[in-house]
Formats: structure tokens, C-alpha cells, sequence
């Protein structure tokens, strides 16, 4: 059985600072996964006896940026979509095994007011037509910080959130079109009816505390996958990060 983990760290050297590495040995994850890293080659000298390192930058300073570390070698690894217009940010990177493809994401924010709503559109149909074609050739796990919230039950406050980013129907409605291209939701697949299970909370108004949070972060599979699933959860109790790890088991 493997052993998946997400979790976006929101700066990994502040959560460096906040115990990630003692996050990182207690999961024991087969292939961790980490988005919003927020930093350049050489900033950071991360010691993670047994993985491999796999790093996919943005061009800005500070910004994105995601990374997978695995303790099976890959057969491949592959650095963005391969298309222009969207591998400048360091959203996207794909390991290659012999059965199954990996791909960790980092999903833009569509910002307030919807600013970045349109480029979250172009974005959202192209990193489906990536997962598509990489399933032509084997099942894909997917995972990451998807920026939404699916539905009403994926977050505390679905009603005065209804038009922010994240739970805009635009956004909502891409990642419907995704589950229907054949990609199962698998904590959903556990526990379709499952309230106040969230892996975001903002930094104010003691959001964490109240537990008034959002469900944003995913592991997704290939319907073909279905049989393979273990378990899928989520942890709270872990931090260092405004997101908690979210977890998947299954076997490959």
C-alpha cells in the first residue's frame, strides 16, 4: 500500500521554522508532496534522508512553487504543462512510475473580485486536457491546492462566499467538468456527507480555532483507479501552515 500526503506549506522555510520536518518524519508519506514552497534554487538546504527531490520554481521570487519528494525513484519527471502561457508560476509537476503517473498542482487564486477569473478559466481547461493525456498512456493520481471549495458542505460559510474566489460558480463548475472527465474525488468517495472537514482556515478572526475553514486541498484519481483506494483524510492537528496535510492511501 502507498502512502500519499499534500500540503501546502504556504513558505517553506517558515514552516521549516515551525516543525515541518517533524511533520514530515511522523507521516512517513511514500511520496510527499508540497505547493506554495515560495523559493528559488539554493534558498533552502532541506535534509530528507530516504526521498528524492523533485523541485518545479516560479520565475518571481517568492511566489508558487511546488515540490515532490518520493522514496521510489521516478521514471521520468516533468516540469510544468509544457505549455507556455501557464509554466512560468511553478504549478505543475508530474512524476512518471511504471504504473501510474503522480502530479502534484498548485491551482491559481482568481484573487478578488475575481481579478484573475478569466486566466483561472484557460488554466482549469488545460491542466484537464494535461491529466486526459497523461491517462491516455496510465491512471493518474493528482493532488494539491485546487482553490475551491466543490460544494456547499466544503466550506463553513458557503452562502456570504458564494461570488469570492474559490467558490465562485465558474470555478465550482471547472472542477464538476474535471470529476465528470473521469477523476474521482476520493475524500468525497469516503465521505460523500461529511461536515467541518476543511484543510484551510484563514489567518483571522480565530478562523482555525472555530474551525470555520474551507476544503480546497485534493487528492483525485482516475476512475480505473476506484478499487485501488484505501483511505483518504485530512489533518487538522498538524500545523505550521494556514493548510493542514491531506492525506491518501492506496494500493499500487
Amino acid at each position: 500500500m502507498k502512502k500519499f500526503i499534500s500540503w501546502n506549506v504556504n513558505g517553506l522555510r517558515a514552516c521549516v521554522e515551525k516543525g515541518f520536518k517533524e511533520s514530515f518524519a511522523a507521516l512517513d508519506a511514500d511520496i510527499f508532496c508540497i505547493q506554495e514552497s515560495k523559493l528559488q534554487a539554493g534558498q533552502i538546504d532541506l535534509d530528507l534522508p530516504g526521498y528524492h527531490q523533485y523541485w518545479n520554481y516560479a520565475e518571481k521570487k517568492g511566489y508558487s512553487g511546488v515540490a515532490a519528494f518520493t522514496k521510489e525513484e521516478p521514471r521520468s519527471v516533468t516540469l510544468g504543462m509544457g505549455i507556455e502561457e501557464h509554466d512560468h508560476e511553478g504549478r505543475v509537476l508530474t512524476l512518471e512510475f511504471a504504473d501510474y503517473y503522480f502530479v502534484t498542482c498548485y491551482t491559481p487564486n482568481s484573487k478578488d473580485e475575481l481579478a484573475r477569473l478569466d486566466y483561472r478559466m484557460t488554466w482549469e481547461d488545460a491542466f484537464r486536457a494535461y491529466l486526459k493525456g497523461l491517462e491516455e498512456k496510465k491512471p493518474v493520481v493528482f493532488c494539491g491546492d485546487l482553490n475551491v471549495a466543490h460544494e456547499e458542505i466544503d466550506l463553513k460559510n458557503p452562502k456570504t462566499n458564494r461570488r469570492n474566489a474559490g467558490f465562485s460558480d465558474e470555478e465550482r463548475g471547472k472542477f464538476t467538468e474535471l470529476l465528470n472527465a473521469g477523476f474521482i474525488d476520493t475524500f468525497r468517495h469516503f465521505y460523500p456527507t461529511l461536515e467541518g472537514a476543511y484543510s484551510w482556515w484563514s489567518y483571522r478572526f480565530q478562523a482555525r480555532k472555530k474551525n470555520a475553514g474551507w476544503r480546497i486541498d485534493y487528492f483525485c484519481v482516475s476512475e480505473s483507479l476506484k478499487d485501488k483506494l484505501v483511505d483518504a483524510s485530512i489533518h487538522p492537528e498538524i500545523f505550521g501552515s494556514d493548510h493542514c496535510p491531506v492525506e491518501l492511501q492506496i494500493e499500487l
